[in-house]
């Protein structure tokens, strides 16, 4: 027999033996994707002996003959080839193949551990909700806290004050150098739990003088919405934004948010929505269900001067 021959009958014979020792037939074998993987896996190491020893085969037998391209790269010609049937036949079967996998077999009709854990993740939110749907009051602010504490303080703190700047400081509804970046630069946060953006500098304007907002303006509004509606800049505050935020600050529904404190809508609408802002990219927090975030709403209230 030609060592050729003989030596792909013993790699073939290994590597078949190796792809059963690594297959666990206990487990595995009544798995569709371990089915179909262990088929491939056998499939492949068949063809690719099989196409090693035909070209090596080849390379020592055969001679280059037919006719040439018209066109040459300098000097070197290309031999005018019809398609080998077997690629033909091997390329149209994985392109069935592959539309037969994606359409019948893995992942729309089979096993899937991602499914299973949203199934089993979506049951333990509605029994969660409903179990916790009346909860009020300081046991829903105790949820809160909790949730608060596994999930929003690696950013937070544990005090909720934004740890040096990394996140936004809970305990004050807004930061100075948050509402002048935002006055400059506008907003479209979802705030409102709809795509309502505000505008920027260039689109607000101080109505008792009838111009575009300077930076003296923005610094003085900036400085009486972040002392919590006083001092300085109630002036500029009436001219330029009461028109959206209302007069006190506590916004108009629809319009724009309240800016004057902490409300249980708009904490859920950024956890729910991420925010965009002056320190950076706030995520979605997917994680948590309804009630988890109608509680850290309750906790960041609570807590918020």
């Amino acid at each position: 027999m030609n060592k050729l021959y003989l030596g792909a009958i013993v790699v073939t014979a290994m590597m078949l033996f190796a792809t059963y020792v690594s297959f666990d037939f206990k487990h595995g074998s009544s798995d569709i994707v371990n089915q179909l993987a262990i088929l491939g896996a056998v499939i492949l190491v068949i063809a690719t002996i099989f196409v090693v020893v035909k070209y090596v085969r080849q390379m020592q037998t055969d001679t280059a003959t037919g006719d040439l391209m018209e066109e040459s790269w300098d000097g070197v010609g290309e031999y005018d080839n019809p398609v080998p049937m077997g690629w033909a036949i091997v390329f149209m079967g994985t392109i069935i193949w592959g539309m037969w996998y994606y359409l019948v077999g893995y992942p729309v009709n089979a096993y899937s551990q991602i499914g299973e854990y949203n199934e089993d993740a979506a049951a333990l939110n509605a029994k969660f909700e409903e179990k916790y749907k009346d909860l009020k009051g300081e046991e829903l602010v105790n949820m809160g806290e909790s949730v608060y504490l596994s999930n929003c303080a690696a950013c937070h703190g544990l005090s909720a004050d934004g740890i040096d700047g990394q996140a936004a400081d809970l305990n004050v509804r807004l930061q100075k150098s948050v509402i002048k970046h935002v006055i400059k630069n506008g907003s479209n946060n979802h705030l409102m739990g709809t795509e309502m953006p505000m505008p920027d500098r260039n689109g607000l304007f101080n109505g008792n003088t009838g111009a575009l907002i300077s930076d003296a303006e923005i610094d003085a509004v900036a400085s009486y919405v972040a002392n919590g509606m006083s001092g300085a800049g109630a002036d500029v505050f009436a001219g330029t934004c009461a028109a959206c935020h209302g007069e006190d600050g506590k916004g108009m529904n629809m319009v724009a948010p309240n800016i004057a404190s902490f409300d249980s809508s708009l904490v859920v609408n950024v956890i729910q929505n991420g925010k965009k802002g002056a320190i950076g990219t706030m995520p979605k927090m997917t994680v948590l269900n309804k009630k988890q975030k109608e509680a850290v709403a309750a906790y960041v209230q609570s807590i918020s001067k």
